[in-house]
């Protein structure tokens, strides 16, 4: 009798350890341009995002989340570093690459056995020193070259800047293509986009020939849930980066998603249809990480790069002023986080809290000692906040 409490008391003692040893499957969601006021749960009465009403629903919603830049380039540097964009050196859209003695977060997560991937938009850096491409990518400038590979990143499927939102290869031949347009119909003139998607699958950078008909942001969930699917399959954690390009102009809406918007304007139409495609994606992959067994002790961190683009029709939520500006309305952004294994029920937090905080949060989650970056993060962890502590 004593020999069998003792081994109860080991076997609990031993279940209690690996439960703590679990390691958090860790997927970064961002939309690009993608304003407060642009979904669902935050009283959007046009734009259909169900996908993200539900996450808001199961897991925390940050009512006051911003990104770390009114731009592009300089916000993602700060999700990978958890530090200040005047600390990287990514000022602005299109401008430095993230320097080699950065620290990232796939960096970290590699060091503790995780597969590290990289989906859709990069924007810090280019891919080619060879042939055009984009906005930097060519032979001009060779020193910014700079793929995820460099930092961290196993696997990558992914494009310097912006694309199409539908059938991201190609533009028409015609007409102003600056906004976006309705989706291409079979037989349409079209030209080459001028941007490529990049990929190492074969073991090297090389850009993607495939033609990539249809909704980009399945596009992109298509490869990252390819990569989710292997690394469960060899039993690794996995770090997920997926950037979609939506709703970065040029906006169209694949024919599903314009359908679902045919009574609004051409604006309107493909605007809120690109952002409807991208949630749907969001519902793919909660899915297919169900399927998998893994939802639960997945996080899932949802965000937008800043806020809406001046040109569309983008709401701020009521905020004052949009992309480009540090009033509210330019850094103020949707930002929620599912992880059932910590997060029971859903609420809404208040507290400021900034895409710089990722990485800091991430390391505290695995126990990783912040002395393991040399350098100042100004990212605060927020696992407290998540375990209801403080």
């Amino acid at each position: 009798m004593r020999a069998l409490s003792l081994f109860s008391t080991v076997l609990f003692l031993a279940l209690g350890s690996l439960a703590e040893s679990v390691k958090p499957n860790v997927i970064l969601l961002m939309a690009d341009d993608l304003g407060w006021g642009d979904v669902g749960y935050n009283g959007n009465e046009t734009i259909k995002t169900p996908n993200l009403d539900q996450m808001a629903k199961e897991g925390i919603c940050f009512d006051r989340f911003y990104s770390a830049s009114a731009v592009c380039s300089p916000t993602r540097a700060s999700c990978l570093t958890g530090r200040n964009p005047f600390r990287t050196g990514i000022f602005n859209a299109n401008q430095g690459i993230l320097r080699p003695e950065e620290i990232t977060l796939p960096e970290l997560l590699k060091e503790q056995g995780y597969a590290t991937g990289h989906f859709g938009k990069w924007h810090l850096g280019t891919f080619s020193t060879e042939i055009k491409d984009a906005n930097r990518g060519g032979t001009e400038h060779p020193e910014l070259y700079n793929p995820p590979s460099e930092h961290g990143i196993d696997l990558y499927f992914a494009t310097e800047s912006k694309v199409p939102t539908c059938d991201p290869m190609l533009k028409p031949a015609k007409g102003d293509t600056r906004f976006g347009w309705d989706h291409i119909q079979p037989g349409d003139a079209t030209k080459p986009y001028g941007t490529h998607y990049w990929s190492n699958a074969s073991g090297k950078n090389e850009a993607v020939t495939d033609p990539l008909p249809g909704d980009d942001s399945k596009i992109i969930m298509d490869r990252a849930l390819t990569f989710i699917e292997g690394a469960v399959k060899n039993e690794k954690p996995f770090l997920s980066v997926i950037w979609y390009h939506a709703p970065h102009e040029p906006c169209v809406a694949a024919p599903e998603f314009a359908e679902m918007y045919k009574d609004q304007e051409m604006e309107m139409r493909n605007y809120a249809g690109c952002i409807t495609g991208l949630d749907a994606t969001i519902g793919q992959l909660r899915k297919k990480l169900e399927k998998l067994g893994v939802a639960e002790d997945t996080m899932i961190w949802f965000c937008s790069d800043n806020g809406p683009e001046n040109k569309t029709p983008g709401s701020a939520g009521g905020f004052s002023k949009r992309k480009r500006s540090l009033h509210e309305g330019g850094i103020r952004v949707p930002g929620l986080l599912v992880w059932p294994a910590k997060i029971k029920a859903g609420r809404v937090e208040k507290m400021a809290c900034v895409t710089s905080d990722y990485l800091p949060t991430i390391m505290d989650a695995l126990k990783i000692p912040l002395s393991r970056v040399p350098h100042e993060l100004d990212g605060e962890s927020l696992l407290p906040l998540i375990e209801g502590k403080e």
